[in-house]
């Protein structure tokens, strides 16, 4: 019997990615959000599942839509952020910033995330090597700012910046080939960043997800990740300004794209 965390990863709606994470010790089963039942559903019954949890990242309807329905087919038990527990339907269980948990036999840390929403929550297992990140971080991107302040999102991407180099982002979104097509327009000098691109578009031709990323590649190509690089700082013309004016006008660009 196999000591790791399994994942399971399924495309649904138009460009969601669903997770079922799964502790083969414990024979338990968690949903990572519920973007869509159907598809949930069926990734259960493909690996012979039952769902005993839902983990939410935030209360977005493409992320805690199916939490009620989920719940009362499976009386599974609802876990997510304490700063969103007013808006994450049927929430059992509420977890605070750096709070340690236990899935099964393994050790989950949840981290307050804000920017893409206020009460956003990203979940490390430090020990596996894996994150998962809702709308927080993406390949080559991070989330619109809904509700937080480009403030608030560097911050909350300095948090998953400090941990190791070959953790495997597990993004809500497969956002990666417009996202590359952008990050190329503020640091088109970068030579990671260009090859990485030609292997996006050579996996999206083919239909294959790009997801999950791993931290030190988002490192080297994500624009969002490097408010600080001198290259982007010319190309936008601001050498003297602060990490956090730099995000915010990567952001505002991104908006508009």
């Amino acid at each position: 019997m196999s000591d790791r965390l399994e994942v399971f990863m399924f495309p649904c709606l138009s460009d969601n990615y669903g997770y079922l994470i799964h502790d083969p010790i414990q024979d338990l089963t968690a949903s990572i959000d519920t973007p869509d039942v159907h598809a949930i559903e069926e990734a259960l019954n493909q690996n012979d599942w039952k769902l005993d949890y839902i983990i939410n990242t935030h209360h977005h309807y493409d992320h805690a839509g199916g939490n009620l329905e989920l719940k009362k087919k499976t009386n599974c038990k609802i876990i997510g952020p304490m700063q969103d527990k007013d808006r994450i339907p049927g929430i059992d269980q509420t977890i605070q910033h750096a709070e340690e948990f236990m899935f099964g036999s393994f050790s989950v840390k949840g981290f307050h995330t804000p920017g893409h929403t206020t009460g956003h929550m990203v979940y490390h297992f430090e020990d596996q090597n894996i994150a998962f990140v809702g709308d927080t971080i993406f390949a080559m991107g991070c989330g619109r700012l809904f509700e937080g302040t480009p403030e608030q999102m560097l911050n909350s991407l300095d948090i998953i910046m400090s941990w190791p180099g070959e953790t495997m982002l597990y993004c809500a979104h497969e956002y990666t080939q417009s996202n590359a097509e952008f990050a190329i327009t503020v640091d088109g000098k970068n030579e990671d960043l260009l090859k990485r691109k030609s292997e996006v578009d050579a996996l999206r031709e083919k239909l294959i997800p790009t997801v999950p990323t791993k931290l030190e590649i988002e490192k080297k190509t994500n624009p969002f990740l490097r408010s600080d690089d001198k290259e982007i700082r010319l190309e936008l013309g601001m050498m003297a300004s602060s990490r956090s004016e730099v995000f915010a006008e990567i952001r505002s660009r991104k908006d508009q794209f």
